[in-house]
């Protein structure tokens, strides 16, 4: 298993963990994003992050997984990277008209054990609407993991185990609440759940 500084300095040195003025895909506001399609455009960088939350999954779940299923675009890849080295049936849904939908011929079939893969996870609003798709499939959310795990206990709208590589305390803010340390600096909006 990789230390903490040793996945910061991955990061950093692929330029996944970025500094600034960020609106997150949950509307917050971060001077801190991470971009974790960054990390994994470095695939020989990314396998040992990606193989230690492998590891830490299949310690958690005890090989009890029957499905993998991630948000586009975030957790297309770390979903089909888990998916691979546990061997395990990996989907993943997107959005149609503003909901998260199975396409392509996906199926989540009833009573299988799904595990939902993020790259980063900080408020849980994304993966909160995969867990839809798993009730309505009368299938059975096992719980949550990502590369990056940035929630707080004020931000997080998930109450389920959530398995990570990476917890990272970082604060984030309602756009009435911005510290004057962000008010002045130009706001990016890294994420892809606005992009029409």
């Amino acid at each position: 298993m990789l230390s903490l500084k040793e996945s910061l300095k991955i990061l950093k040195k692929t330029d996944a963990l970025l500094e600034g003025h960020f609106i997150l895909s949950s509307g917050l506001h971060s001077n801190y994003y991470v971009q974790c399609a960054k990390l994994l455009s470095f695939p020989n960088l990314a396998k040992n992050i990606v193989r230690s939350l492998a590891l830490k999954i299949k310690y958690v779940f005890k090989n009890d997984i029957d499905l993998i299923l991630s948000p586009a675009m975030g957790g297309v890849v770390i979903g089909y990277e888990i998916g691979r080295l546990l061997n395990i049936e990996t989907i993943f849904c997107e959005r149609v008209n503003g909901k998260f939908t199975l396409r392509r011929g996906f199926k989540i079939k009833k009573k299988s054990k799904v595990l939902i893969i993020e790259d980063v996870i900080t408020t849980g609003k994304s993966s909160l609407e995969c867990v839809k798709l798993i009730k309505k499939a009368n299938a059975k959310l096992l719980g949550f993991a990502s590369i990056i795990n940035r929630s707080s206990k004020k931000s997080l709208k998930i109450k389920t185990k959530i398995v990570s590589h990476l917890k990272i305390d970082v604060p984030v803010y309602r756009s009435n609440q911005l510290p004057d340390t962000l008010k002045f600096v130009p706001i990016t909006t890294p994420g892809s759940r606005f992009i029409k």
